[in-house]
């Protein structure tokens, strides 16, 4: 499988094909990509789409499951990770 390069909150990372948004976010060191309505951090917590807190905007389109969606060539990630 080649490598692919995506941006998380504009920095890029390069990883295998195949890889998931939430595991490419755990490599760039994001440990909670968004925040709850009371801004406390959140981060992937059941790993299959259930619980939701893994929500990032991909390719701008907000609340996206990154624990489901394959990272793609030229993906950008933005997380809430930077507020």
């Amino acid at each position: 499988m080649a490598d692919l390069t995506l941006t998380i909150d504009g920095r890029p990372l390069r990883v295998p094909a195949g890889t998931v948004v939430a595991a490419a976010l755990a490599l760039a060191g994001v440990t909670a990509p968004r925040r709850s309505v009371s801004g406390e951090p959140r981060a992937p917590l059941c790993g299959m789409g259930i619980c939701a807190e893994c929500r990032v905007t991909i390719n701008g389109r907000a609340q996206q499951l990154s624990c489901q969606t394959p990272c793609a060539d030229g993906m950008e990630v933005i997380t809430d990770a930077l507020i």
